[in-house]
């Protein structure tokens, strides 16, 4: 049996725009996936190296992100930043940020040393948080920046001990007079401080890419669908 089908031009003609439309961004959403899967592999792929000493490096060089690295060095205690609004597990808390002099040298990278918890009845109480005395070893990652936050107000001057939302190297060098690296390092190992270093994988959103692709596909083939039906249903109308 034949099922009568009306084919009207101008229905047509928007069904394809509207389905080509939404296969084309379904398709550029599911290479984006694709490209932001490969950058996570690339990372995966570089914290597995063997830890990259500082001293090697030139000065001013910018070091692949996440690459690990070791520096041996002096803290610099009196010019000590705190981050503030960096939640870990629910608890509301502080990055400490404290320049570290490289050994032998006079170069200074600024060493994102790890969590602590806020005060909940005063928020400008801070711990004494122990810097080792004389040289020590710092291990951990490259980052390029320290991430940043909607800042709401105006930012605070830097100065020792502040307490800032958000900050970067160019900034804190220019206020402390340190000839700070152009990079920061997420330290990884315990130096006795009581600190937490529990840091964020940075999240690809690739499921993010993935949902969107499957909204267009579903648009594209929802207007397909459309299409057939509603010839169907015309076909059978006397008036139509």
């Amino acid at each position: 049996m034949r099922l009568p089908f009306r084919l009207r031009w101008i229905p047509l003609i928007a069904t394809l725009v509207v389905a080509g439309v939404g296969i084309s961004l379904g398709n550029w959403q599911t290479r984006r996936a694709e490209e932001k899967i490969a950058i996570a592999e690339a990372i995966a792929a570089r914290s597995q190296l063997d830890p990259l000493p500082i001293q090697t490096l030139p000065e001013n060089a910018l070091p692949e992100e996440f690459r690990p690295i070791t520096v041996n060095g002096s803290f610099v205690k009196d010019w000590p930043v705190y981050l503030d609004n960096r939640p870990l597990n629910g608890k509301a808390g502080f990055y400490l940020l404290m320049p570290l002099r490289v050994a032998g040298s006079e170069r200074v990278v600024l060493v994102q040393r790890g969590w602590f918890p806020r005060d909940l009845q005063d928020r400008q109480r801070l711990p004494s948080i122990p810097v080792s005395q004389g040289e020590v070893k710092v291990t951990g990652q490259v980052r390029t920046s320290v991430g940043k936050l909607m800042q709401l107000g105006e930012t605070p001057i830097l100065t020792p001990g502040a307490i800032v939302q958000n900050v970067n190297v160019e900034a804190l060098a220019a206020a402390s007079k340190l000839p700070l690296e152009n990079f920061i390092i997420e330290q990884t190992n315990d130096l006795g401080d009581g600190l937490v270093r529990d840091w964020p994988v940075p999240s690809a959103g690739v499921d993010t890419h993935r949902a969107y692709a499957f909204q267009w596909y579903a648009l594209s083939a929802a207007a397909f669908l459309f299409f057939i039906v509603t010839g169907f249903r015309r076909a059978n109308k006397p008036n139509a």
